[in-house]
């Protein structure tokens, strides 16, 4: 029997590959509105970040979630990020 296969996605602050579960989502819906996804099932496109501190400001000082998702990212969304780091970390 061949083991379930995990999946993996790239963190915008480390570049590295790691469990999808191990990370947090972010996610620009349909109609623009930016925001975590703990589900990992809502609809639109989705960017991750690992759950330390330094990953969250390398993505923030390089902008890599405006990139991601060519919009201006609301600061609601950061301090909800900082926050879920703060309670898991």
């Amino acid at each position: 029997m061949k083991p379930k296969k995990i999946p993996l996605r790239m963190c915008l602050g480390c570049n590295e590959m790691k469990p999808k579960k191990e990370l947090i989502r972010v996610v620009k819906s349909p109609e623009g509105d930016i925001s975590l996804d703990f589900t990992g099932k809502k609809n639109g496109r989705g960017a991750y970040i690992c759950h330390c501190a330094e990953c969250l400001e390398r993505a923030v000082k390089s902008k890599r979630l405006e990139r991601t998702f060519s919009a201006a990212i609301p600061s609601e969304v950061y301090e909800s990020l900082k926050k879920e780091m703060d309670l898991i970390g």
